[in-house]
């Protein structure tokens, strides 16, 4: 699973403990954050991922086709095919 950097793991225990706060008017230590936390990244984390994914590889078949047009610009008329 993902290391996420501290720092960057404690920003976002604040941010689930400030969308408690002020959406559901409820305070949550940090513990039950980072609980949040863990839960969305397992249950949910990997279907983000694999969307990430899907897009990502619909954008390189797009780039891919682009080259191949490329490509083909760039070949040279054949003489024996004139003939």
């Amino acid at each position: 699973m993902y290391q996420m950097p501290r720092e960057k793991k404690k920003e976002l225990i604040e941010r689930i403990q400030s969308f408690f706060y002020e959406e559901r008017g409820e305070e949550i230590g940090e513990l039950a954050a980072e609980n949040v936390l863990h839960f969305v990244m397992s249950e949910i984390g990997p279907t983000l991922y694999n969307a990430g994914i899907s897009d990502a590889i619909g954008m390189t078949e797009q780039k891919w086709m682009s080259i191949e047009q490329d490509l083909e610009a760039l070949k040279k008329p054949d003489p024996e095919v004139n003939r």
